[in-house]
């Protein structure tokens, strides 16, 4: 187990279970999520006990995308410092997809543009039949850049175009017939 606030790491017979555990703030991503997610994959590649990562949720709420109070910060950074913030980001999603481990997604909840990103990085998701997915950071005026190349790997351009555009929310059943 890794001492972290927003992320919760447990080892059990060669699963290595992150959880995403800031329940208080929907899980979303926050620079401390974000930190602690790389701390965790550094682990998982570094223990050869680890045979595979499962990728879950604690509370109502798989991951609500950025967190707010974050991106409301971000409007002061310079345009360097907004740059910098943003390849951490995808880093982290970079390191994901690239894990050399198999990612197994166990999602539950809502999934939120950052939270789709995260499950388009598993190599396999499950999701609860009351799951929900979608990007609606569009509604904001934010284009889902940062996780657009791993959504579009994972559902295809014409769901992603259609999704991106609209915002609209799917559920898991339309989740899985996207891929």
């Amino acid at each position: 187990e890794l001492p972290m606030a927003a992320v919760a790491a447990r080892l059990e017979g060669g699963v290595l279970t992150v959880t995403l555990a800031d329940e208080e703030n929907r899980n979303a991503l926050s620079s401390a999520l974000v930190g602690e997610l790389i701390t965790a994959l550094d682990a998982a590649d570094a223990d050869p006990a680890v045979r595979v990562v499962v990728l879950t949720n604690s509370g109502r709420v798989f991951c609500a995308g950025a967190d707010l109070n974050w991106m409301k910060r971000m409007v002061d950074y310079s345009e360097e410092e907004n740059v910098k913030d943003s390849m951490g980001m995808a880093r982290m999603f970079e390191a994901w997809n690239t894990l050399r481990l198999p990612v197994v997604g166990r999602i539950h909840g809502a999934a939120i543009g950052g939270g789709v990103g995260l499950v388009s990085v598993c190599d396999i998701a499950v999701a609860a039949e009351e799951a929900v997915f979608g990007f609606s950071e569009v509604r904001l005026g934010i284009l889902p850049a940062v996780i657009s190349p791993f959504a579009l790997a994972k559902i295809g351009p014409a769901a992603a175009r259609e999704l991106f555009l609209t915002g609209d929310r799917f559920d898991a059943v339309r989740a899985r017939e996207l891929g």
